[in-house]
C-alpha cells in the first residue's frame, strides 16, 4: 500500500512539473505569434501602442470583420500584457529605491511628476498634502507608488 501510494504520489508531481513546463512553453509561441503573426496589428498600432493596448476582439472584429478564434484572443491579450511590462520596466523613469528616499523626505510629488509627464492629479495632490499636512502626503506617496512600480 505505502508503495502504491508513493508510486502515485510521485506520478503525480511528474505530471504536475511536465504540464508547468508546457504552459510556459505555450505561452512563450502564443507571446511570439500575437506580435509576429498578426500582420493587420503590426500595420495599423505600430505608432500607436496606446491604441494597440485597448485593442479587444470585439474591436478587432468591428474592424476587420473577422472573429478572433480562442488562440488568437489568447495571443492578443498576452502580447499586450508583454508590452505593458515592457512598458512598465523601461517606463520608470526613477528607481523605485529613489523614489522611496523622495517619499520619506516630502519629494515624491516631484517623482510622481516625472513619471507621469506632469499630467494626471498624483503630484499635485501629493505636493498640496506634503505642504499643508506633512505626514500625509508622505502616506499618499507611499499608497500611489504601486501605480509606478509592480
Amino acid at each position: 500500500m505505502k508503495k502504491t501510494f508513493a508510486l502515485f504520489l510521485g506520478l503525480a508531481v511528474l505530471l504536475q512539473t511536465s504540464s508547468f513546463a508546457a504552459f510556459t512553453t505555450s505561452e512563450r509561441s502564443v507571446k511570439d505569434e500575437a506580435i509576429f503573426q498578426n500582420k493587420f496589428i503590426a500595420e495599423n498600432f505600430e505608432k500607436d501602442v496606446n491604441a494597440f493596448l485597448e485593442l479587444t476582439p470585439s474591436k478587432y472584429k468591428a474592424l476587420t470583420g473577422q472573429k478572433l478564434s480562442l488562440k488568437e484572443s489568447l495571443a492578443l491579450k498576452a502580447a499586450q500584457k508583454a508590452i505593458k511590462k515592457e512598458q512598465k520596466r523601461s517606463g520608470g523613469d526613477i528607481p523605485k529605491g529613489l523614489y522611496i528616499v523622495m517619499a520619506i523626505f516630502g519629494w515624491a510629488w516631484l517623482g510622481m511628476g516625472i513619471m507621469d509627464d506632469w499630467e494626471g492629479k498624483n503630484w499635485w495632490v501629493n505636493l498640496i498634502l506634503v505642504f499643508l499636512c506633512g505626514i500625509p502626503g508622505i502616506i499618499h506617496a507611499f499608497i500611489k507608488m504601486k501605480d509606478y512600480y509592480r
